[in-house]
């Protein structure tokens, strides 16, 4: 039998929240603290020494895993192996369908299983996020993710794609369903009071680092109307307030986490998002960034125009409202012709515009997994593992890794309230037989072999320092 409790009170402030009735002493203050650093037009996560982070690691699903069997793909030698390659995040996806199986009852046992996966994540120093994981609705539609008793398709038709399942949220029923999700008070008020139940068991957590609220949200279109434009439509309305809705509940029990917020898959395509301001001082911008033609079975171009079109497209939304860029979601097949110059210059891309991302996903193998069936990286995949800055005391300027040299630099410049080393973490993939690191206005600590180098800066603020990390 499965274990479930029933939590009345945290239904009411839900209610209460939604219907804006709460008094201000009742609700959670978020914390205001120092929690970031801006460069530019760029936005980092801070820690509490003041440095910039920044983040590398791996979505974590099990999607067939249900009931008793949920998260069972799912081990601690996932987490163990994922720090050892000098990863330090992991995404992690539940659903809600597994969380809540009947209105108001919550599974306990889902939960402690959470619970269990982010104690491994913080035995190996990896920062979670937690991921509102849903694919084509839910159950009610073959998938996973919002539960059937919240599915409202209004009887319309639905016939399956297995060759497109993506084409599935073009069927009516399904973009219906999504529609009375953002419109139906009770299913709103179900909706935050699922945020509250995960952040009320999980939020304290020394590893959490925040929540992902939904999964690629999808929208009904109006007559007329084609993706962009709806996905336009959709952006700067409902989608906006469902997730000033949903962190507004997260805060009433989870001051310090952050929520990461995601525009609707249109982005993909280069066209900008047309989001609203998130009114909580703890939000980061989560999209996601697959390319087209690797999606649908085909090769990656390294002459095409996806990515410039996408850089073009993803910078002007978090730059104006100050707020990290992590990528949830990215990947490719291994195992095209050119699927190396696909790693290769994705992750240029990434170190560009962002402060960190999560390849999916983490498992063993085909399709997107990083291991093969025997547990080895892919050979294409195993390009990842790429130096990089997980706190910089300072504000970076600048960060790269040159492939074909298998150069990285970092450069950055020293400011008050930013204290102790910085660290870069030098993957032993990158560099089987050892690396040498030069340090232009400071000194470092290495061994040549380890996955860690520590640069101490001296001098007065506002000192700029270049740090070169190149094969032995």
């Amino acid at each position: 039998m499965r274990r479930t409790s029933r939590f009345a009170p945290v239904g009411l402030a839900v209610a209460a929240l939604l219907l804006g009735a709460l008094p201000a002493q009742a609700q959670a203050r978020p914390d205001r603290s120092p929690d970031r650093v801006t460069v530019g037009d760029r936005t980092f996560i801070a820690d509490g020494q003041g440095r910039a982070l920044q983040w590398r690691g791996f979505n974590l699903a099990d999607k067939s895993g249900r009931g008793s069997d949920a998260f069972a793909d799912i081990h601690e030698s996932d987490l163990r192996d994922m720090a050892a390659r000098g990863f330090n995040l992991a995404r992690l996806a539940f659903f809600w369908d597994d969380l809540e199986p009947a209105p108001g009852r919550y599974d306990r046992g889902y939960l402690a299983k959470m619970r269990r996966i982010l104690d491994w994540a913080d035995r190996y120093h990896v920062k979670v996020v937690l991921d509102a994981h849903q694919d084509v609705y839910g159950p009610h539609f073959g998938s996973r993710g919002v539960p059937a008793w919240a599915t409202r398709d209004e009887g319309l038709p639905f016939t399956p794609i297995p060759d497109d399942w993506f084409s599935e949220y073009f069927e009516p029923s399904v973009q219906t369903a999504f529609d009375h999700l953002y419109k139906d008070a009770d299913l709103r008020a179900a909706h935050a009071r699922m945020w509250v139940t995960v952040a009320s068991a999980l939020g304290n957590h020394p590893a959490l680092l925040g929540y992902d609220l939904m999964n690629e949200p999808f929208a009904k279109f109006l007559e007329g109307e084609d993706l962009p434009a709806a996905a336009g439509r959709f952006e700067a309305g409902e989608l906006t307030e469902m997730w000033n809705r949903l962190a507004r509940a997260v805060r009433l029990v989870d001051r310090k986490s952050w929520v990461f917020v995601e525009p609707t898959v249109i982005v993909g395509l280069g066209v900008p998002t047309r989001l609203g301001r998130i009114d909580d001082p703890h939000a980061g911008y989560a999209p996601h960034f697959y390319e087209t033609s690797m999606e649908t079975g085909g090769d990656y171009d390294p002459d095409g125009t996806f990515i410039p079109a996408y850089e073009a497209a993803i910078g002007d939304y978090p730059a104006r409202h100050r707020m990290p860029v992590i990528v949830g979601e990215w990947g490719g097949n291994p195992y095209v012709p050119h699927a190396g110059r696909f790693v290769t210059d994705m992750t240029a891309s990434l170190d560009r515009f962002s402060s960190g991302w999560t390849w999916w996903q983490w498992c063993r193998g085909g399709g997107y997994c990083f291991l093969d069936q025997t547990g080895a990286a892919k050979p294409n995949a195993r390009l990842l593992a790429q130096p990089y800055a997980p706190a910089v005391a300072g504000d970076p300027l600048g960060f790269a890794y040159d492939p074909a040299t298998r150069t990285y630099t970092l450069t950055f410049r020293t400011r008050d309230g930013a204290e102790g080393p910085t660290r870069i973490t030098v993957p032993r993939d990158a560099y089987p037989d050892g690396y040498r690191v030069a340090v232009r206005g400071g000194s470092a600590r290495w061994d040549g072999h380890g996955q860690t180098v520590d640069v101490t800066t001296r001098g007065r603020a506002g000192t700029t320092y270049r740090v070169t990390i190149s094969p032995r």
